[in-house]
């Protein structure tokens, strides 16, 4: 993989993470880096899915391949927030 293709991922990985973030509602205890590679696991599996479904053929912007990674980020971030928080919840006691 060149340099470009990882600089692609990550700036891709940081803008599905971040948006992934913000459609969770409430604060998250979840750290950039993890969200970043959360966003990055999302935008793999998401961009799959949509080739999966022949919805990544457009010309231009895809938004469904779009709303599929956010969600899947959405998802990831909250599923990582609630594992740490059960974690969090087990020390205290």
């Amino acid at each position: 993989m060149e340099i470009s293709g990882i600089i692609s991922a990550l700036v891709i990985g940081i803008v599905i993470g971040v948006l992934g973030r913000l459609v969770v509602p409430g604060r998250q205890r979840v750290g950039i880096l993890l969200t970043i590679l959360v966003g990055i696991v999302a935008a793999l599996i998401g961009t799959g899915i949509a080739a999966a479904f022949d919805v990544a053929d457009t010309k231009g912007v895809d938004w469904i391949e779009w709303l599929i990674q956010i969600a899947l980020a959405a998802v990831g971030v909250a599923a990582l927030d609630r594992s740490r928080s059960r974690h969090t919840r087990s020390r205290r006691r």
